[in-house]
């Protein structure tokens, strides 16, 4: 352990609080795939000091397809939309951070700054939804990064990509952190009549000091629980994710968030331990280092005693909550918490008996 310590103290250069200020991260290193590795350093001409704060940059992106597929065999979805890459929330635990390799950039300060916008991607899923041989089953967006994310404001991408599964009555599952999910109650509450929609709201604390300092630019945790409340009184089924739970940090209010939630009109529920894959883990333990030093050693030895003595386990069926003695208990806790609050009693499928697909303009119609 003391050496991981170590690396973690000197594996990554922090960039000065004034120009990170309002982001997770507590650092950009480079990614993985670059042949080169960059670090900030003084030369003694004090120019680093004269560098301006990280200001969000956003790059339209022209992807061929929108609907990506998966054959994972522990998640409920086979297929997932990702109106942005990067994300400005800034949650320091995201799990999304080390994709931002791909595209040459830091999963660190970069994957909250540099933003790809996925410009025409409504048009793209007309287009894939109406292909001959589509057979429609549920959608989940928000599963990698967040489509309500400060940029979604301006850039309405997740607006009208709920026209287009309106239209065709398709269903989506949505998760979010963001309480502009309400801006589209509208498309929403319709869609969840018809059982073609439900929303899961992440709510990782309700601590809005712990929340700032893991996810600073995601709605409060109050916030949360209000758009939670709003959508089930507007009679869209609402679920409430605990995740990531973090051991020794936020593990302790899983009872006191379902609670609450439960109150709010939440009937499902789901938890996630915290994941560190690549880049993330020394990411998060600069984050660890920055603001809780004295609970690093302990944080990590219980995450590693989750992940057969490892900091990450990717195994299907373990990945997400772990094993061992620390890990069923908190499998345990939710459990007991779940049965007590009456939630989980039933999970709603959505229909996919409604779906009409979309005509595209210049095709020819149907006769029948």
């Amino acid at each position: 352990m003391k050496s991981q310590v170590q690396a973690a103290e000197g594996a990554l250069s922090a960039v000065d609080g004034a120009r990170r200020r309002g982001r997770g991260s507590v650092s950009n290193p480079t990614g993985r795939f670059e042949p080169l590795a960059r670090s900030l350093m003084d030369d003694g001409w004090e120019s680093v000091a004269d560098l301006p704060p990280f200001k969000t940059d956003v790059v339209v992106e022209k992807p061929k397809s929108i609907i990506s597929r998966n054959s994972s065999p522990d998640l409920e979805f086979d297929r997932s939309i990702n109106p942005y890459r990067g994300c400005e929330h800034g949650c320091i635990y995201c799990f999304a951070r080390p994709t931002h390799a791909y595209m040459g950039l830091s999963p660190g300060l970069d994957f909250e700054t540099r933003l790809f916008v996925k410009e025409g991607a409504e048009t793209l899923l007309e287009r894939e939804l109406s292909a001959p041989n589509y057979q429609p089953r549920m959608i989940a967006i928000g599963t990698n990064t967040d489509p309500y994310q400060p940029i979604e404001r301006e850039r309405k991408i997740m607006r009208r990509l709920l026209h287009v599964l309106a239209e065709a009555r398709h269903p989506v599952g949505i998760v979010t952190k963001s309480a502009l999910v309400l801006r589209d109650l509208d498309l929403l509450a319709p869609m969840a009549a018809q059982g073609l929609a439900k929303v899961a709201l992440s709510i990782t604390t309700l601590d809005p000091k712990l929340a700032r300092q893991m996810e600073p630019r995601a709605s409060t945790p109050a916030k949360r629980l209000d758009a939670l409340r709003t959508l089930v009184q507007a009679g869209v089924p609402a679920m409430v994710m605990t995740a990531p739970m973090i051991p020794a940090l936020n593990d302790h209010e899983m009872e006191q968030i379902l609670e609450q939630a439960a109150e709010a009109g939440a009937t499902e529920a789901g938890y996630i331990l915290l994941r560190l894959p690549l880049e993330l883990r020394d990411l998060f333990r600069e984050w660890l280092l920055e603001h809780y030093p004295g609970k690093l050693r302990h944080i990590l030895s219980l995450i590693q005693s989750t992940r057969n003595g490892k900091d990450y386990d990717a195994r299907f069926g373990i990945r997400h909550t772990g094993e061992g003695a620390y890990a069923e208990l908190m499998a345990k806790r939710f459990h007991v918490a779940c049965q007590r609050l009456g939630l989980n009693r039933k999970r709603r499928s959505l229909r996919v008996d409604l779906f009409k697909a979309p005509i595209r303009e210049g095709a020819q119609m149907s006769l029948f």
